[in-house]
């Protein structure tokens, strides 16, 4: 397995046990006086499980199973195959600190932070789709 979808596959799966973690302590909330910090975080669990464990499990997949796109390169651009690997988990540590700051501190860097989130995964599922598109094709 090439190391990039390694990365890609375990990092993924540490975004699902965070979500995991994340999504009993919700659970649990409705039940015990947990911390009211503790609702802030719905937006992340749910983030956390969708961009970070499937749609990273999927980019990871993706790089290790799809076809070579040549002999020279394999998987394509490998800077390329990082900084979308770099650019999707930096916009997720971002959200993960942005949604709950907007929430408990109106008016702080937790708004910027979650534009600067969003541009940062947008831009990584764009390059993702450069990088995979041309090994898509007919054997």
């Amino acid at each position: 397995m090439p190391v990039l979808a390694r990365y890609t596959i375990k990092t993924a799966l540490v975004h699902l046990a965070l979500a995991l973690v994340i999504g009993l302590a919700l659970a649990a909330q409705s039940v015990f006086q947990l911390p009211a910090f503790i609702a802030t975080l719905r937006p992340v669990f749910l983030h956390l499980l969708i961009v970070g464990w499937l749609t990273q499990l999927i980019f990871g997949v993706a790089t290790w199973m799809f076809p070579k796109y040549s002999k020279e390169q394999p998987r394509g651009n490998p800077q390329l195959g990082w900084t979308v690997y770099l650019l999707l988990n930096l916009g997720l540590i971002l959200r993960a600190i942005g949604e709950p700051l907007i929430v408990l501190q109106p008016g702080s860097i937790g708004g910027p932070s979650l534009v600067i989130s969003a541009l940062l995964q947008v831009t990584a599922g764009w390059l993702f789709i450069i990088t995979i598109w041309p090994r898509v094709k007919e054997r």
